[in-house]
């Protein structure tokens, strides 16, 4: 004897649970949208505009400082002389762009690692300072193309554009070491290391921009992949830059996408995350706190950071060896 099971509560009192169930549901996902994935502006559709000739000259750099990383020099994991052959190719780089480095150095496990800072000088120089960094080692076994010599050569293209103007706040450029397993999340990171030297120099921080691993693209329709139920939010190519932070740092997203949005004609995807968020295959792509980078900014004393990454959410061949200049998805400067 089969029993029906109703679709609906009988009772007034059983409609009247569902329903408020229901407005809890939809209100969860109305406010998740809102905060989390709502952006201004709209992201760019249709082809891309033709390059000028600046942006060519850029896009030159771009490769030819991803291949001095990813092919002259490979794999930038300890141990080895390869993390200081690429210290030294970014400080020729940063150079090349008008800027005098500096290393901060400092000792992990008997060894000694530098990151790599230059500073634009703001008009105010008590006003907390922008960082704009990138990790310049790379899983060992890959040549680290995409993860992340192209966020490295994006750091010098940027510090490159900025040169000569004039801004309030002072920006730092920083090319971070040992950013990669197994120091990634620790105390031992180049970024962590950084964060603190900022806290001894009293030095306030307004903002952190990490550009991580923005060499992966792909035009193909299903190259990019969410878990349910951003998959409904977000487009199924990878041919986008995308703009991630944690909530607390909502307002720094939604300002950095719109100013994009108003001047680049490129896709753009944004997101503001909770404080640990995975996205496809378990990967975690928005993830802060008291450790790691962009992480070490989340929590440093004497300082009102707020942490956002620039990267494409997923990264098909990040910590492989097909992790290489002319790859499909790691195409610097595509």
């Amino acid at each position: 004897m089969r029993v029906p099971i109703p679709l609906l509560p009988r009772s007034p009192a059983g409609r009247l649970r569902l329903a408020i169930l229901v407005g809890i549901v939809l209100g969860a996902m109305t406010f998740c949208y809102v905060v989390m994935i709502r952006m201004p502006g709209r992201s760019h559709t249709g082809p891309l505009p033709p390059l000028t000739a600046e942006e060519r000259a850029s896009v030159t750099r771009l490769r030819a400082l991803v291949d001095v990383l990813a092919v002259e020099i490979g794999t930038r994991a300890r141990p080895g002389p390869a993390l200081g052959l690429a210290r030294d190719a970014i400080e020729r780089a940063f150079a090349d762009a008008g800027y005098s480095a500096t290393r901060q150095s400092f000792v992990d496990n008997e060894m000694a690692l530098d990151n790599v800072e230059v500073i634009l000088r703001g008009t105010e120089p008590a006003a907390p300072v922008v960082v704009v960094g990138a990790h310049y080692d790379s899983w060992a076994g890959t040549p680290g193309a995409n993860d992340n010599a192209s966020g490295t050569a994006a750091l010098l293209e940027v510090a490159r554009a900025l040169r000569g103007t004039t801004l309030r706040r002072s920006v730092h450029f920083v090319g971070f070491a040992n950013e990669e397993p197994p120091y990634f999340g620790t105390e031992r990171m180049g970024s962590r290391h950084y964060a603190r030297s900022l806290v001894a120099r009293g030095i306030d921080v307004a903002a952190m921009l990490s550009l991580e691993s923005m060499g992966c693209y792909s035009d193909r329709p299903g190259s990019q992949r969410y878990p349910y139920p951003l998959s409904i939010a977000y487009p199924d190519r990878g041919d986008f830059i995308a703009f991630v932070g944690n909530v607390a740092s909502r307002g720094l997203v939604r300002r950095a996408i719109g100013s994009f949005r108003d001047h680049t004609r490129f896709p753009s995807e944004g997101l503001a995350a909770p404080a640990s968020f995975r996205g496809h295959r378990g990967r975690t792509i928005a993830r802060f706190g008291p450790r790691g980078g962009p992480r070490s900014w989340s929590r440093t004393p004497r300082s009102s950071a707020t942490p956002l990454t620039t990267r494409p959410p997923t990264r098909p061949t990040a910590s492989t060896t097909s992790d290489s200049p002319g790859s499909p998805t790691a195409s610097p400067g595509s």
